[in-house]
């Protein structure tokens, strides 16, 4: 049997350092983006080194996930959190002396594996804190920190670069994980002795696909990687797609505040009505709702109902997706939930390397900005179908 959660104060104050965490990680992922037009020529990057450079950290977020989500199940969350918290506090600090691609490269590689390692460690925590009946939307609250450092990071980059250089927001998102860490020290729990049950783990493939849950494992990544498609393939090309529109840089930036903010909306209010409905039917509706959305931005052309409808985007697609980090855990033993939503997280991650891919293809083919948006749909709904299978056929394993 599981730990007991924590009393309200102790459990509040674990959540808002995990927000926390969750912000950083959202902010140190969207700084490369925000910076990558003077980080490019201030290194002398060619096109192809700067994929490279960008892919390394997405490849550390594979790693980092995987190997996370094993040590969450065998050791405390709390020194493993902290470790993660360290490694992408130190190498987003190093990025500052990075002198070339391989310097570069290097240090975003070992980030994204701190950044990886620390995902489904937040996930195991919120789990262990939150009350059965609140799991799912604690889930998306804490991982809602996400897009908001996605959007704090974009509003650093428009205030500070053009005034400090590249330097300064890979300098603000080193500093500010390793000022963390004492308050991590000082505040936090840890919320379970994982080691006093390690007679009991099942193996990594048992726990994964024994007992039935093959099917179910194999949809969670499925789900996960073409989600993870369209979130990055977003997240990378939306403010350009707008902005082809004719709607200018200003609209582009627009979309991409309109989706972020209501990203953060769509994660309080799916993960409520998941907890309060079940998994099935608000995640099954939010996908063809994202569908039509990407359906309607196809077909926008003016800057009000872009802006409403990649707030719609945002809210149907992070609300699915990080309410899914909350349901998939509890389909496997309370041992192995570290494992598996690491290799979901892993899994997606696979699918967030594609998404830039897929629009730099889609566009270099002559598809257009419509095009691209139209050729997501499809990818939507198979994403949708996998998910209402998998919270169909899915049983929750129990504590």
């Amino acid at each position: 049997m599981g730990a007991s959660p924590p009393h309200a104060p102790r459990g509040a104050v674990t959540l808002s350092l995990c927000f926390l965490i969750a912000l950083l990680e959202g902010f140190d992922i969207q700084a490369v983006g925000v910076a990558a037009p003077l980080l490019i020529p201030a290194l002398g990057l060619t096109p192809g080194q700067a994929g490279v450079v960008f892919g390394a950290g997405m490849a550390g977020l594979v790693c980092g996930a995987l190997a996370g989500g094993w040590m969450a199940d065998r050791m405390g969350r709390k020194p493993l959190l902290m470790l993660a918290v360290a490694v992408f506090g130190l190498f987003t600090l190093a990025t500052v002396v990075a002198g070339g691609p391989l310097s570069l490269g290097l240090y975003r590689l070992l980030a994204g594996t701190g950044l990886g390692a620390a995902m489904p460690t937040l996930v195991a925590v919120a789990l262990e804190i939150a009350p059965p009946d609140r799991r799912t939307r604690t889930t998306t609250l804490m991982f809602s920190g996400m897009p908001a450092g996605g959007a704090l990071a974009a509003l650093f980059a428009a205030g500070f670069l053009a005034r400090f250089g590249w330097h300064s927001i890979f300098l603000a998102g080193g500093v500010m994980p390793l000022l963390l860490l004492p308050v991590m020290a000082r505040l936090m729990p840890d919320s379970r002795a994982a080691a006093a049950s390690g007679a009991q783990r099942p193996g990594g493939g048992q726990a994964l696909f024994g007992h039935g849950r093959l099917l179910v494992t194999l949809l969670a990544w499925f789900t996960f990687g073409l989600t993870l498609l369209v979130l990055y393939l977003l997240l990378n090309w939306l403010p350009s797609l707008v902005a082809a529109k004719g709607l200018g840089g200003v609209g582009g930036a627009g979309a991409a505040f309109a989706f972020n903010a209501g990203s953060i909306v769509g994660c309080w209010v799916i993960g409520m009505l998941v907890d309060r409905l079940g998994p099935r039917l608000p995640i099954i509706a939010a996908y063809p709702a994202l569908a039509l959305s990407l359906f309607g931005l196809a077909g926008a052309d003016s800057l009000p109902p872009v802006l409403v409808l990649a707030g719609l985007a945002g809210f149907f697609l992070l609300g699915a997706q990080y309410s899914l980090y909350g349901v998939i855990p509890l389909y496997y033993p309370a041992q192995a939930r570290g494992l598996a939503t690491g290799a979901s997280i892993a899994a997606g991650r696979l699918g967030s390397i594609g998404g830039p891919l897929v629009a730099g293809h889609l566009l270099g083919q002559g598809w257009g900005p419509a095009g691209v948006a139209m050729a997501m749909v499809p990818v939507v709904l198979s994403a949708g179908l996998a998910a209402a299978v998998m919270t169909i056929r899915g049983r929750y394993a129990g504590d």
